[in-house]
């Protein structure tokens, strides 16, 4: 494979994690509208909400068995299409029953989405031999911030759904679907690692429980700061309805930041090394939110654990492929299943415990948990693991 067909492959895929951070932060920063516009109850909207990250667990058991037998670039190049078209549906009906269909096909096309674009994030970066998989990460972390600023745009011009939904398909539709046509992987058969075809190669669950752990507790972190984060200011520090629309764009910053040079930590310290930083910084970010006095004081804490979460989880796929590289699709996809658990864990658990107790003392629960991944922070070096009688060695050639 040549090194200009992988630079190419490697701008797709960017492409690709870019889009569907403008098509995610669409969908969840404009709840209310949706809302509003299909009147759901209060009482059927956590139904709704909920619906979304299971039907995604379930696209990505499903991508486990496609893509033994069809590529994961293949797997991708119809979802997205699938994920931007389920968007549009979303702002064009008007009866409930077509939201929910709309939002069923949004959830069961992007759990295959989340699984296909990371494996073959790790797939590129095992034929580039060095840490890339932060950098699609902050391109999703981009797409974010260009999602929620379009979000804003829409709302604060009281457009309709369809009219901000469907100027952002008709763009980003055909650019995918052309982007598409670069899509490559590292491929496995390469070496002469993969199954006997319609057969996958073996993933140990106990040696992935770890990474599992870790993925679902990096998004219990994630979660709290997205669904939490204004309440938290305004209610609990005093701050104004304007102000506690802040901390969560600094969030998104700060992770695009992070996400932009984390590779070069990667390469630089290793990536255990990058994970027990994040994971300690993180911690403190949740520790001086718990603790502080004002709203300022709260919105350091929460830029603090932008900069923390956002290496875990790009490295934890990343260590998924080295763990498991001659079933790293296998793997990713079961550990991609954990992304939603974190997601559907993380926001109740926060909620009941802010009603049960008081919401300082619920930010010390993520704050521990995050501080639990230093205890599996040694999975992210382990040794790939054994099938038949050797070791499975990744590629480790170096492409510039």
């Amino acid at each position: 494979m040549t090194d200009a067909r992988l630079r190419h492959g490697r701008a797709s895929l960017a492409l690709s994690f870019f889009v569907q951070g403008v098509t995610f932060a669409l969908l969840v920063t404009r709840i209310p509208a949706i809302q509003d516009r299909y009147g759901i109850s209060d009482g059927l909207l956590p139904v709704f909400l909920a619906a979304v990250p299971i039907l995604a667990g379930v696209g990505s058991v499903v991508t486990e068995k496609v893509v033994v037998r069809v590529r994961p670039r293949v797997v991708l190049r119809w979802a997205q299409p699938v994920v931007l078209l389920a968007l549009l549906g979303v702002g064009a009906g008007s009866e409930l029953w077509q939201a929910a269909l709309a939002m069923a096909a949004f959830g069961l096309a992007v759990g295959a989405l989340d699984a296909s674009m990371n494996m073959m994030g790790v797939s590129l970066q095992r034929a580039y031999g060095r840490s890339i998989m932060l950098g699609f990460h902050a391109a999703y972390s981009l797409g974010g911030i260009a999602g929620a600023s379009m979000a804003w745009a829409g709302a604060h011009w009281d457009l309709s759904l369809l009219v901000s939904y469907l100027p952002v398909v008709v763009v980003l539709l055909p650019v995918a679907l052309a982007g598409s046509r670069w899509y490559v992987e590292g491929k496995q058969e390469d070496e002469g690692q993969a199954a006997e075809p319609g057969k996958a190669a073996p993933v140990s669950f106990k040696l992935l429980m770890p990474l599992c752990l870790v993925m679902s507790f990096a998004y219990i972190g994630d979660s709290t700061v997205s669904n939490w984060s204004a309440k938290y200011l305004q209610d609990v520090l005093g701050s104004s309805e304007q102000l506690s629309t802040v901390p969560y764009n600094v969030y998104m910053v700060t992770t695009l930041l992070g996400r932009a040079v984390g590779d070069f930590g990667v390469r630089r310290f290793g990536a255990v090394a990058v994970v027990r930083f994040g994971s300690v910084v993180a911690a403190a970010g949740f520790g001086v939110v718990a603790v502080a006095g004002g709203a300022w004081v709260g919105m350091l804490g929460f830029t603090m654990l932008g900069f923390g979460l956002c290496v875990i989880v790009p490295q934890t796929f990343a260590a998924a492929g080295r763990l498991f590289p001659g079933a790293s699709d296998t793997a990713i996809a079961r550990l991609n299943i954990f992304n939603y658990v974190g997601f559907l864990v993380g926001s109740p658990l926060v909620g009941a415990l802010g009603d049960a107790w008081s919401y300082r003392g619920a930010m010390l629960v993520p704050m521990v948990l995050v501080l639990a991944i230093l205890v599996y922070a040694k999975s992210f070096g382990a040794e790939p693991a054994r099938y038949g009688g050797g070791h499975e060695r990744p590629r480790t050639a170096d492409v510039g």
